[in-house]
């Protein structure tokens, strides 16, 4: 049987990509090697545009109930706040795990196409034809389908295979984080320290604390004590009940194209974006929402499905789109690099600046990924 698209990956981007097919009536099918769902620590940030794909696959209403919204922003360095945003209310960041994320778009295309979503295979390799494209599993299974959408994550193996360039985009930076269980306020606290940047994120049940490790060595392990000796030093906040944290590298990578015949690149296979500013879950959603417009149409055109043009399409849109948020991330971690003297008083009287009108319309605008 030939499907007419195969979803490599059963990750956010994946399910959402599928879920807006099938409730077009697209026959379509998400491959996924993880046996389970994991539920470690990932993105929280959904912006304006990503909860308009979500109510578009129908699970917006689950995912506020079960996140928070995040309506504004502070800055602050050595106690002192030097500006303040207030996103509108169609503006506002929703900060809910990623985990809760795949779960209800797992339910919600168990409902358009109870057999969609096939876990514990390995795609390990592909070849086009004229007419589709057959995709070869680890245990010597196959599959055949019209059109692929690889959503495999940063280390695609197929992005490999196609012999698709994974360009770096400047901007690099070793950061931790740590999430504790508490009150909030929905509001989003940047500490632009001498050190480096601490955040405190709205999580639905408490915090998600970020710290810069710009002057660690990477080979020292950090634990919890270690984390809450960060904070305490650069904030003066003495966190309790801090978890190991987990460390991460914060790089960026666009993928020399998107499009490679049949075959179509999305959210993290596609583009790598700072986690910092929170930006590649929302990125990864409109990659989805373009494909979910661009591919029924062409599927059922009487010519069988002319797949070249719409998908040039979403190449030229999608790739400048990456570009974009890479720039506005590079943005994120420069502010937040450690800082000393002169250029310590330069970034603050800039942050002040951004936080006056009408500079500060257009810093929530970044903020919130209007534009992309």
């Amino acid at each position: 049987m030939t499907h007419e698209v195969v979803v490599v990956g059963g990750g956010p981007v994946g399910l959402l990509s599928a879920v807006l097919l099938a409730d077009g009536g697209v026959d379509v099918v998400v491959l996924e090697r993880r046996r389970e769902r994991s539920t470690r620590p990932k993105a929280i940030g959904v912006h304006a545009p990503g909860v308009m794909a979500l109510r578009e696959a129908g699970v917006l209403a689950e995912l506020e109930r079960a996140g928070t919204r995040i309506t504004g922003g502070e800055v602050g360095v050595a106690g002192r706040r030097l500006g303040r945003l207030r996103f509108a209310e169609a503006s506002a960041v929703l900060s809910v795990p990623q985990h809760l994320v795949e779960a209800a778009l797992e339910r919600r295309l168990g409902e358009l196409a109870p057999t969609a979503l096939r876990r514990g295979i390995e795609v390990v390799d592909l070849a086009q034809g004229p007419d589709g494209v057959r995709l070869r599993f680890a245990d010597g299974g196959e599959l055949v389908a019209r059109t692929a959408i690889v959503a495999d994550g940063v280390r695609s193996r197929l992005r490999t295979r196609l012999g698709i360039a994974w360009r770096r985009r400047p901007g690099v930076a070793r950061y931790a984080m740590a999430d504790l269980t508490g009150p909030g306020d929905g509001i989003a606290r940047l500490h632009f320290e001498a050190g480096g940047v601490v955040e405190a994120l709205p999580l639905p049940d408490g915090r998600r604390w970020v710290v810069h490790l710009a002057d660690r060595d990477p080979g020292e392990a950090l634990d919890a004590a270690g984390f809450t000796a960060i904070v305490a030093e650069r904030v003066g906040v003495r966190l309790a009940g801090v978890p190991e944290p987990s460390e991460f590298l914060a790089s960026q990578h666009v993928a020399g194209r998107l499009v490679a015949g049949r075959v179509v690149l999305a959210g993290d296979a596609a583009h790598e974006v700072s986690p910092i500013g929170g930006q590649g879950m929302t990125l990864g959603f409109l990659d989805a929402l373009a494909l979910a417009e661009a591919l029924p149409g062409a599927l059922a055109s009487s010519a069988g499905g002319d797949l070249a043009a719409p998908l040039a399409r979403y190449e030229r849109q999608r790739r400048r789109a990456a570009i974009r948020a890479c720039r506005r991330a590079r943005f994120n971690m420069a502010m937040g690099a450690p800082a000393r003297g002169i250029r310590l008083a330069l970034r603050n009287a800039a942050v002040r600046l951004l936080a006056v009108p009408p500079m500060r319309a257009m810093l929530a605008g970044v903020f919130t990924m209007r534009g992309l």
